[in-house]
């Protein structure tokens, strides 16, 4: 990567919004993208507010034709950026972000394609019979995240196992998605969503609709709950290994990001009833101790030795 000039004046203004986009809808993302030099945590930023433009359309109440041509015009707009079509003057500041993010950082674009593909199963109304249903799902709108952002951290010069850093930065983002998955299953449910495959729904003797939120008595919830914890500490455990590739505040971030979900995840694990009583979260001292141990780099260190030689 060539060093660049600053951004002028209008880039600055766009990174800003992007910036207060972030800071207003993802309280997880502001801990790990401060952990970051500025010109990063701006491109996440950018990469950020791209998303959630994305997945506002689908999460909003527009009728789904409506749905499909906002996103058709998403994509448009990401192809201008692609194409180099964004200019400075250009009137959506998340347009001339990303587009100045894309020229600073090797930043793999199509990810942001499986990402409006994934909110079009959304809008579908996509159901999943098997993990591997589930599993494509979860890599559009959240393993495509990874590999994006790990355009933007970049890897330590001649790292070993290099090749495998994207599919890593894709393993992670499926463990947060999963995690993602399993608090949000009451308000999922409430609007008329199953993310959890239909074959472990049967395996539990769980109803396979949207009565998931009141499972019933002779459903087994919590050991559905908990296997599908094994699974997303699995995940975790494999993502994991991308931070030993990345250099220090990089690997901060990612640790942070990532830590509090794993976290969340403990905690789901030891009351899996607690998601159908209200949204599980952790405190803000808990995300905040999270931040610090992977500035001091200490999960990259434990999985560094777990791995040996």
């Amino acid at each position: 990567m060539t060093k660049s000039p600053p951004p002028s004046p209008a880039v600055v203004a766009a990174y800003r919004y992007c910036t207060t986009v972030a800071a207003q809808h993802a309280r997880n993302f502001r801990y790990g993208a401060r952990l970051v030099p500025a010109p990063k945590g701006q491109a996440l930023s950018a990469l950020y507010a791209f998303a959630r433009r994305v997945d506002d359309i689908g999460d909003g109440r527009l009728a789904p034709a409506v749905k499909e041509r906002r996103l058709a015009e998403a994509r448009a707009l990401l192809d201008r950026v692609r194409d180099g079509d964004v200019g400075e003057d250009d009137t959506d500041p998340v347009a001339v972000a990303l587009s100045h993010a894309a020229r600073r950082y090797p930043i793999p674009l199509g990810g942001l394609d499986e990402l409006i593909d994934g909110v079009l199963m959304d809008v579908r109304g996509q159901s999943y019979e098997s993990w591997e249903d589930l599993r494509h799902y979860c890599r559009c709108v959240a393993g495509a995240i990874g590999r994006l952002s790990l355009g933007v951290f970049g890897l330590l010069p001649g790292v070993r196992g290099a090749d495998r850093a994207p599919e890593y930065a894709d393993t992670l983002g499926l463990a947060l998605q999963l995690t993602n998955i399993l608090r949000d299953i009451r308000e999922d449910a409430a609007n008329g969503r199953v993310y959890l495959p239909a074959q472990d729904l049967r395996k539990f003797g769980c109803p396979e609709d949207t009565g998931l939120a009141t499972p019933g008595p002779e459903a087994d919830f919590a050991g559905l709950v908990r296997f599908e914890v094994r699974r997303a500490r699995e995940l975790f455990d494999e993502g994991f290994l991308l931070l030993p590739m990345l250099d220090r505040r990089s690997g901060a971030c990612v640790a942070a990001m990532a830590g509090i979900y794993h976290r969340l995840l403990d905690r789901i694990a030891a009351d899996p009833g607690a998601v159908l009583r209200g949204r599980v979260a952790l405190p803000a001292t808990q995300k905040a101790l999270v931040a610090v141990r992977g500035l001091t780099g200490l999960d990259a260190r434990r999985v560094a030795r777990r791995e040996g030689p």
